[in-house]
């Protein structure tokens, strides 16, 4: 961001008298005619800033055993993003007292589902905020259905990537949950095998979002070119 030194200036008022003329003391500002080109006012200085690459976005998904949580940390580390877990954050707002989570606690109290529609608010709340914005995210299992991945759609929130971490004895049952939300991301779904060792699953994760990243900077080389 360009920074700007601002001056201010003490204007000292002239009295006139008619059989006088006017003269000016050494402690008033003189006309700009009387100025002298080697006492000319310093100019502003503007300085620029880089522009930079829009940030990651990334939504992860996994079934159990997969190794999802420890993707996510690893993730988080490396790339500096705001970590959203639904979950995590639906706990947060109901001990928090915020009205979504006041909401919420009306229905856990009863022993109900929270509706999609106030998990999808927290969703959207969270991502909206500055650090999300300018670090990117990493939305952890969420969405879940096809109606909380096209509620974020319709709130302008759209993935760079959709990693699917695979666990093949739990496969058919993760993915029974999840085809609706895959079939909303297929262009940019990865598929990872969870199974593997987990410096094994980063190497491969950390290897596809250093590649988004490139083309982020490459895009916005061009355009400034």
């Amino acid at each position: 961001m360009a920074s700007c030194s601002c001056y201010s200036v003490n204007f000292a008022a002239a009295t006139l008298n008619p059989n006088k003329p006017l003269t000016s003391p050494s402690n008033q500002l003189l006309p700009a005619s009387r100025f002298s080109k080697s006492r000319a006012a310093p100019s502003l200085l503007i300085v620029g800033s880089r522009e930079k690459a829009e940030p990651l976005r990334v939504m992860i998904s996994g079934a159990p055993a997969s190794g999802k949580g420890t993707q996510c940390e690893l993730i988080t580390k490396k790339y500096d993003l705001v970590h959203v877990a639904a979950g995590d954050l639906l706990r947060a707002e109901v001990a928090s007292g915020t009205e979504n989570g006041k909401r919420a606690k009306e229905f856990m109290e009863k022993g109900q589902l929270v509706p999609n529609e106030i998990v999808v608010m927290m969703v959207k709340e969270r991502l909206s905020q500055q650090d999300s914005q300018e670090k990117g995210w990493l939305l952890d299992g969420y969405p879940r259905s096809e109606s909380q991945a096209t509620a974020l759609k319709k709130f302008g929130f759209a993935p760079d990537i959709f990693i699917l971490l695979e666990v093949k004895l739990r496969l058919l049952t993760h993915n029974s949950n999840v085809e609706a939300v895959l079939s909303m991301y297929s262009d940019i779904t990865v598929r990872i095998d969870g199974s593997l060792p987990k410096q094994e699953v980063f190497s491969q994760i950390d290897s596809i979002l250093t590649e988004l990243l490139e083309k982020k900077e490459a895009a916005l080389g061009s355009l400034a070119a």
